[in-house]
């Protein structure tokens, strides 16, 4: 059996969804690995990690809205020495993932027709997310 990893950093642009399935498939290729497993890990509390629609936007921006609405900013949280969109960040992250794991077949991910993996920044302003991913198999 196989195990490769490797550190992905991904820049975002403040709060929106950056699609990765192009470079996970790069790494998934470039591990050699025909059959097996890819765990992708999010190193951080405020962003998250979702397997979602790739084919309508809206759908991306409908998950948006409703997750502002379920958990505001400027509420009145007790965490708040980072600004008023941290404490809702961490929040958003534990209502969603922070790592996602997806089956490699002949050497590709074994996503559905219309999934594809995004990073789902939560704060306000851009950051330099890291995601490690761990591909086992042979």
């Amino acid at each position: 059996m196989t195990h490769y990893q490797h550190r992905l950093e991904v820049k975002t642009s403040g709060k929106s969804f950056c699609k990765i399935t192009p470079k996970v498939q790069a790494v998934v290729a470039e591990s050699g690995v025909e059959t097996g497993l890819c765990t992708l890990f999010l190193r951080h509390t405020s962003a998250s990690l979702v397997i979602q629609e790739n084919a309508d936007p809206d759908v991306l921006k409908d998950l948006a809205n409703f997750l502002a609405k379920l958990v505001p900013e400027h509420d009145n949280y007790l965490h708040s020495t980072e600004g008023p969109d941290d404490m809702p960040a961490h929040i958003r992250t534990a209502l969603t993932h922070t790592s996602e794991q997806i089956p490699i077949a002949n050497g590709k991910l074994l996503l559905g027709t219309w999934q594809g993996i995004y990073l789902w920044e939560h704060r306000q302003r851009g950051h330099i997310r890291e995601v490690v991913i761990h591909i086992s198999g042979s």
